[in-house]
């Protein structure tokens, strides 16, 4: 009699959440913003499962020193928001965007990398932007990422 091959799926109890701690100074912002996503959902882990949590947290410091490849991309990034009323749809572009909430940028490139479900909602939740050099997060002893 033939056994089967059993594959590892993670429980949600199971899964040790480790913290890491980037520098997002003179980073492009797409290619941060990928390594970002795939720390929190866990890719980067041979435990993946993909309906768990098994992601890690990520406190980003300097989100909004990001850099952009492109001539007119901070003019031509548009960010949209509809505040559920008729003709409420309201734009941005990325370089207001940069001037009044430097962080939310990075987070939109992360959140958009993110599968588009109720667990994204909780993966997003452990990424945490500080726009200085300063984190509250000193307590969960986090490590520098490798990127």
């Amino acid at each position: 009699m033939k056994t089967a091959n059993k594959c590892y799926l993670a429980k949600p109890g199971q899964v040790e959440q480790k913290w890491y701690v980037v520098d997002a100074t003179d980073q492009v912002l797409g290619r941060l913003a990928v390594r970002i996503a795939t720390v929190l959902m866990g890719k980067n882990k041979p435990t993946y499962t993909p309906h768990v949590d098994t992601g890690d947290f990520v406190v980003v410091l300097n989100a909004g020193a990001v850099k952009v490849t492109g001539k007119r991309k901070k003019e031509q990034v548009v960010y949209q928001r509809y505040s559920g009323y008729p003709g409420g749809l309201k734009e941005i572009t990325m370089k207001t965007m940069l001037e009044r909430h430097p962080e939310r940028v990075l987070g939109e490139a992360v959140r958009r990398m993110l599968p588009k479900n109720a667990l994204a909602r909780h993966m997003l939740k452990k990424l945490k932007l500080c726009v200085g050099s300063e984190h509250p997060h000193q307590a969960q002893q986090p490590e520098p990422l490798p990127i």
